[in-house]
């Protein structure tokens, strides 16, 4: 027979072990985070790359406590629906979306499921978010400031070449964040009395007639819009704008690899690693209404003096003084 000391002290012990075995039990669960990308999944290495170090930073460790699935739509936006409701399927405690496009379909798959989003764009004119300090709902992320920045790229365009007065816009319309950038882009032209051709693209394929009509209107210079396609298109841009020999602005040094004139935009690998922490902080329990969207802090201008020589473009002191690198 157990004698009363023995007793309390069986159920003593039982009580300590519950919290013991839940922590346990909570240490030992695995997180499950979905993945899309309206891109492919070439175009995205590096930040994925920094997105999944960003975790492992973090004590995530894909084989350890962590799975994460990837959806690629290859930028064929239709596939984007299938994709998503694919990743709601699965379950997992957060989302990951990359881009405005994957972003709108996450928010149409779920209304329940976390999504961290991060996106060039801004996210309130874009519509993904009421406002920029309480989202509200599952949704939160990383928003830029494009609209801002492609008008400032505009603006160097100009510095580079005074004289320019027609200038092409090659953008993707389908993509919810890039008719506020084009606004923003019409007022600074505005300004500087530049008249721009919005040169609309929703497929690779319409690239090469897309340069040949910027031919047409005798543009004189080139400003690209952020796009998931695009940015997947470096090399054939690049091709094409060297061909048509226009001067060309991006939102990304990476461009500059493959022949851009000059670079203006937020360093991208930040934005993976904001996103990175916001999807940690979900796991451990946050709420995303509760997560004011994160914005990014740094911004790089870079200029190609390469490209500028092969164009027979002179770029003024004045802005090379004011450039963060400048490639030779």
């Amino acid at each position: 027979m157990m004698d009363r000391r023995a007793f309390i002290g069986t159920v003593a012990g039982g009580l300590l072990a519950i919290p013991i075995a839940t922590q346990a039990q909570q240490a030992a669960k695995i997180a499950r985070v979905g993945v899309l990308f309206a891109g492919t999944q070439a175009a995205w290495v590096d930040p994925v790359k920094t997105f999944v170090q960003g975790l492992r930073e973090r004590g995530w460790s894909e084989g350890q406590n962590l799975v994460l699935d990837f959806r690629y739509a290859d930028n064929n936006y239709d596939r984007l629906p299938a994709l998503a409701s694919e990743l709601v399927a699965l379950k997992p405690d957060a989302i990951f979306a990359g881009s405005s496009p994957a972003v709108r379909v996450a928010i149409q798959a779920t209304s329940t499921i976390p999504i961290v989003f991060e996106t060039l764009g801004d996210a309130v004119s874009a519509g993904l978010v009421p406002n920029l300090g309480r989202p509200g709902s599952n949704v939160t992320g990383v928003s830029g400031f494009s609209p801002e920045l492609s008008a400032k790229r505009l603006q160097f365009i100009r510095e580079i070449l005074p004289s320019a007065t027609r200038v092409a816009i090659l953008a993707n319309l389908q993509n919810p964040a890039t008719p506020p950038v084009v606004r923003a882009m019409e007022t600074a032209a505005g300004r500087m009395q530049v008249q721009l051709y919005v040169v609309d693209v929703r497929d690779a394929t319409q690239l090469p007639g897309a340069f040949e009509r910027m031919a047409r209107l005798k543009a004189e210079a080139l400003v690209v819009v952020s796009d998931p396609m695009f940015s997947g298109q470096r090399r054939k841009l690049m091709e094409l704008a060297a061909r048509h020999r226009l001067p060309a602005a991006f939102d990304g040094q990476e461009h500059l690899a493959e022949g851009g004139l000059l670079s203006y935009g937020s360093f991208r690998l930040e934005r993976f690693l904001q996103a990175a922490e916001y999807v940690d902080r979900i796991l451990r329990g946050a709420k995303p209404a509760d997560l004011p969207i994160a914005q990014p802090t740094k911004f790089v201008l870079v200029i190609s003096l390469k490209t500028a020589k092969a164009l027979g473009v002179t770029v003024p002191q004045s802005l090379l003084l004011r450039a963060d690198e400048v490639i030779q």
